[in-house]
């Protein structure tokens, strides 16, 4: 269902000069559509940015029609503990640190922390301490970055 709401997005958004993060359908009886998306020149998301976004995107889901049930559509920014998504995200934010889950054990483990190297194949690595886990990208059911003082400084340079 992500793969095809990425689709009926994507488009309309880079057009508008957005990026999509994500697309995630949750809840049952009060079904909502996050559409998180950011600015291709870097710019912070403004609340004017997710309403223009909103308002060309309606229009485009009211004619796919996704899904069967009714639902609310919300608009975000991915802030700065983005999650981390697409193969290019863990190229992007190398050097900083995130929190990674996998759908199953890896190394005996499922929760990973630590600062991430990129990608080496099909394998995201995250320095562990002394250690340097490998993880198969399509092994991890979430990851995001950490708020540190490093990821604070380069978002405020970014900003600038």
């Amino acid at each position: 269902m992500s793969q095809r709401l990425e689709e009926i997005i994507s488009n309309t958004l880079t057009a508008m000069g957005y990026d999509l993060v994500r697309v995630q359908v949750t809840g049952k009886d009060r079904i909502t559509m996050q559409i998180m998306a950011e600015r291709c020149d870097g710019q912070a998301m403004t609340v004017e940015d997710c309403a223009a976004i909103s308002r060309e995107i309606s229009p485009v889901l009211d004619i796919e029609d996704p899904l069967a049930d009714a639902y609310s559509l919300e608009v975000s920014s991915p802030g700065i503990d983005r999650p981390l998504v697409f193969r290019k995200d863990y190229e992007r934010y190398a050097g900083f640190e995130i929190t990674a889950e996998a759908t199953r054990p890896i190394e005996n483990r499922r929760k990973f922390q630590g600062k991430l190297l990129g990608l080496e194949g099909d394998l995201v690595l995250i320095r562990l301490g002394e250690e340097t886990a490998q993880i198969p990208f399509e092994d991890i059911r979430k990851a995001k970055l950490v708020i540190t003082d490093e990821l604070l400084e380069s978002h405020a340079r970014l900003q600038a």
